[in-house]
């Protein structure tokens, strides 16, 4: 065979286990009943109807334990009023050990609105860049440590949709069937590379993770709206945004499917004088542009007749943008362009992806103003209030004190 041709890995159609799917209180207690006769971590993963959907709740649930059928519980169906009350046995046992998932910090946040809470969780996502593989999703790391593919065709369809498709369910269960068994193999790679205790740390760090308050002023976020020149324009756009998002809440559509961005900026920029002229505009588009026109109308009055206009530009916390740094930020630039190489170099040698190797925000900020004392330890303590776990510390600090120290003398001489 020629060294080019590559043997087609065998396909896994459908999950080695047996699949229950779970969607009332009855039989949600029988899957509470095997699971916890069972031992072992749990593999878990959870889908969203993201892109569809406003809520990022959770519309199917997959738990799985060595020896146990794989259940795919329908939240929706056993709890449509979304109360945690009937899934508090379920989280009882999941806070008795650990979690095992692909991508966690994905699916924590959408686990906890059930009440779900990890005691600890080992991540195959985070494991495999921490490893080093070059892909990470599921079914890459399946092929990496498994030799299976596995049939991904469904990933982006309405998981809000009811009832589930059989095709979807059998998806689903895939994506856990194969998680335990990840599990064991990328173990065994991260402590043959000596880094299970780094990607311990990483894990610990994801399962007590918070979820970050909303942002202020979110309508600032609308693409495009930069374009716009003018105050009035922004009053526009902002009292559009939030009708839009109040309406998306209402119904629980993803905002963007009741009308893009582009024809909120579109209509912030020429102000339509009447709801006939804002009906009739062509470039004013979205499936909800018309069947809620009335909505839409209010809101540019609204704008319009606004005497608290919003500022065009805002100050913003923390440090200045890193792209602005050259020329008005000199020192901090030249810092960060001394250390940005050293990282890289060191992230290419310890086979880690920068990024995990440590949070580039982190880095901005130890550039824009180190800590008085020029030394390795001093950074360190810099990285730890900021948040970086101390595997990164030990590997990032003296790189980072000696790149920043060179610029100093640099400057000196």
């Amino acid at each position: 065979m020629n060294d080019q041709e590559q043997v087609e890995l065998p396909l896994l159609k459908s999950a080695r286990a047996s699949v229950v799917f779970v969607d009332n209180q009855e039989l949600l207690n029988e899957a509470v009943a095997v699971l916890a006769n069972a031992s072992g971590p749990f593999a878990l993963d959870a889908e969203r109807a993201s892109g569809f959907k406003y809520s990022q709740r959770a519309y199917l649930i997959q738990v799985h334990r060595s020896g146990t059928p794989i259940y795919l519980v329908d939240p929706i169906a056993i709890s449509p009023e979304f109360s945690t009350e009937p899934f508090r046995e379920l989280a009882e046992l999941l806070s008795q050990d650990e979690w095992v998932l692909h991508a966690a910090s994905q699916d924590i946040p959408c686990l906890s609105e059930l009440g779900f809470s990890p005691v600890s969780l080992f991540d195959t996502e985070l494991g495999s860049r921490i490893a080093g593989l070059p892909r990470v999703s599921l079914g890459a790391v399946c092929e990496h440590f498994l030799g299976l593919r596995l049939a991904k065709e469904h990933s982006a369809v309405d998981w809000s949709t009811r009832p589930l498709h059989a095709d979807w369910l059998n998806y689903a269960a895939l994506d856990v069937d194969v998680l335990l068994e990840l599990r064991e193999k990328l173990e065994v790679e991260l402590e043959t590379l000596g880094k299970l205790d780094w990607a311990r740390q990483e894990f610990a760090n994801t399962a007590r993770m918070k979820p970050k308050p909303p942002k202020a002023d979110k309508w600032r976020s609308l693409t495009g709206l930069s374009a716009l020149k003018d105050a009035r324009k922004y009053a526009v756009a902002k009292a559009m945004w939030e009708a839009r998002e109040l309406l998306a809440i209402k119904l629980d559509v993803s905002p963007g499917r009741l009308i893009p961005d582009s024809a909120i900026v579109h209509v912030a920029n020429t102000l339509p004088k009447s709801r006939p002229e804002l009906a009739g505009d062509r470039a004013f588009v979205g499936r909800a542009s018309r069947s809620y026109i009335d909505t839409w109308w209010t809101a540019v009055e609204n704008g319009l007749k606004s005497r608290d206009l919003p500022p065009i530009k805002v100050k913003t916390e923390g440090i200045p943008n890193h792209r602005t740094w050259p020329g008005r930020f000199t020192d901090a630039d030249n810092r960060l362009k001394a250390v940005k190489p050293v990282l890289q170099e060191l992230s290419e040698s310890l086979k880690i992806p920068a990024e995990n190797l440590i949070t580039p925000d982190f880095v901005r900020q130890v550039c824009w103003e180190p800590p008085v004392e020029a030394s390795a330890y001093a950074i360190g303590h810099f990285l730890a209030t900021l948040g970086a776990r101390q595997w990164q510390i030990d590997l990032v600090a003296e790189p980072i004190h000696l790149a920043i120290s060179a610029v100093s003398q640099g400057d000196e001489d």
